[in-house]
């Protein structure tokens, strides 16, 4: 089994540029045979002016797809070569346009004849295959003008991650992550305070008895993430708070934040709330961040219930 066949689909930039170099190795060889002194990778910056229109390096590089500073590298070898020869442009005189010299007009008339036999190979290559590469390198174009490669990746990469977590609602077997990763958590910055080890160590009486919820991320079937959604007094303007957000530090950019912000919300909604409150840290960019995507604004004064606070937020539902 060669390197293709077990690496599969997924390597077919590099099998493409083997390909590449296999016909750009086989341009050189046939170049030599008619005596035409060009090298192949000109060819498309030859070719697009064989028509005798002056163009710019720009025009140039639009219409065979190939970037500016390349097709810019090319003109300028051709320069030396005598191929071509810049002119000056009447509508606009900062830029100037490129022309086949006489030179290059007697080589584009020599490569009739080659290029009409290259062609007849390349049919007959087709015919010996099964599918033909031309139609399928024009199909591929097409896909990935509509989406790129890198885009199709990042969704699939997206959708993956995703089914790799679920969100649950808190059980008592969770009481053990959902203290140590908030601990992990703040002790990563500050230190733990009173109140914090009150509620982490009993959440049932201090979150889930008064009418809270607490949500779990579980990476893989492990939790990973929590976050609470605390009733708040009587007497207060909101209605909860978001609270004890935390995520395991090793399981980055897997959206987990996200998710459990998104659960706790929308239980919010669920149960008819109509003010969210949240407390955190301007430190903690990410989160802040995440808080503002999620329609949380921060409040002109604030007065922290945490020695580490120093902002908080509300959510208007």
């Amino acid at each position: 089994m060669n390197f293709f066949e077990r690496t599969g689909r997924a390597a077919i930039g590099s099998r493409l540029r083997v390909l590449t170099e296999q016909l750009a190795h086989d341009a050189a060889e046939i170049y030599g045979l008619y005596d035409v002194e060009i090298k192949p990778k000109w060819f498309p910056v030859f070719y697009s002016l064989v028509d005798e229109q002056p163009k710019s390096v720009t025009a140039i590089a639009r219409e065979i797809g190939q970037s500016h500073p390349s097709v810019s590298v090319i003109v300028k070898e051709m320069l030396k070569y005598g191929l071509v020869v810049q002119i000056g442009n009447d509508a606009d005189k900062r830029r100037t346009l490129i022309v086949l010299t006489d030179s290059g007009k007697k080589l584009a008339k020599e490569l009739t004849a080659q290029l009409r036999d290259v062609e007849r190979a390349v049919e007959q290559i087709s015919s010996e295959c099964d599918h033909d590469l031309w139609d399928a390198l024009a199909e591929w174009e097409k896909a990935l003008a509509r989406e790129s490669m890198a885009s199709r990746v990042k969704a699939i990469k997206k959708a993956r991650e995703n089914s790799e977590v679920e969100v649950v609602e808190y059980q008592p077997h969770h009481r053990e992550a959902f203290y140590e990763l908030n601990r992990q958590w703040i002790e990563s910055h500050w230190q733990l305070e009173p109140h914090d080890i009150e509620v982490l160590e009993n959440p049932e009486k201090h979150i889930i008895e008064p009418g809270g919820h607490i949500f779990v991320a579980l990476y893989n079937g492990k939790p990973a993430g929590v976050c609470a959604l605390c009733p708040m007094p009587a007497d207060s303007p909101y209605d909860y708070e978001l609270a004890k957000l935390a995520v395991n530090p090793a399981i980055q950019r897997k959206g987990l934040g996200g998710r459990l912000c998104d659960a706790v919300v929308s239980k919010a909604r669920e149960l008819g709330a109509a003010r969210l409150f949240l407390e955190s840290n301007t430190r903690l960019k990410p989160a802040i961040a995440l808080y503002r995507r999620l329609g949380f604004r921060e409040l002109p004064e604030y007065h922290p219930a945490y020695a580490r606070g120093d902002i908080q937020m509300e959510l208007t539902l």
